[in-house]
């Protein structure tokens, strides 16, 4: 119930009719340290649950796997990312896995897809592409997150608005006079 609550999932809200077993991040962290190995068949399987403990776990997973995966495997994790994007549906799921899966991945690549993500319709592939470049911003590249963040100045979601500001705050703390020169 604390759950359903705290992620909005009354009738109307953002995650509305998305279904909860009251486990806690560090058990599910602990799940996934257990069961890395897992095939990318079975995770898959896991990040399509309609419960969002499960979800979750299953991006850990991922965040593991693409880790200590090379070039290919990595690759084949975005892959199965982006394929499965719609199933990444609420602030923490993003925040967990898109700067550690696809802003690690993107990182010294084109940056193109999200760009695309962005412009979407669906509130949470917009946060992605956002909170995506928080690993840029640890790697000092910051003109990605000033263009995305310029992008999404005027969304009417405060989830978007919370995730410009917490990028806009971690540039701030690596490189202040960017900060304020993009915000002046």
């Amino acid at each position: 119930r604390h759950s359903q609550r705290f992620f909005k999932t009354g009738e109307g809200q953002y995650a509305a009719g998305d279904q909860f077993l009251g486990i806690r991040v560090p058990t599910l962290r602990r799940l996934s340290r257990a069961y890395k190995g897992l095939g990318l068949a079975e995770i898959v399987q896991l990040l399509c649950s309609p419960i969002h403990e499960i979800r979750l776990l299953a991006l850990l997973l991922l965040i593991l796997q693409y880790q200590k995966g090379n070039a290919t495997t990595k690759l084949e994790i975005v892959g199965v990312y982006l394929a499965h994007i719609g199933f990444v549906n609420n602030w923490d799921l993003v925040d967990a896995s898109a700067p550690k899966i696809l802003g690690d991945y993107l990182y010294d690549k084109d940056k193109s897809v999200l760009y695309q993500l962005v412009q979407s319709e669906n509130l949470w592939e917009r946060r992605i592409a956002i909170v995506a470049t928080h690993t840029f911003i640890r790697n000092a590249s910051y003109s990605d997150t000033l263009l995305l963040v310029e992008i999404l100045m005027n969304d009417k979601q405060d989830l978007i608005q919370k995730a410009c500001g917490w990028m806009l705050r971690e540039v701030g703390k690596r490189d202040l006079e960017t900060e304020i020169t993009f915000l002046d």
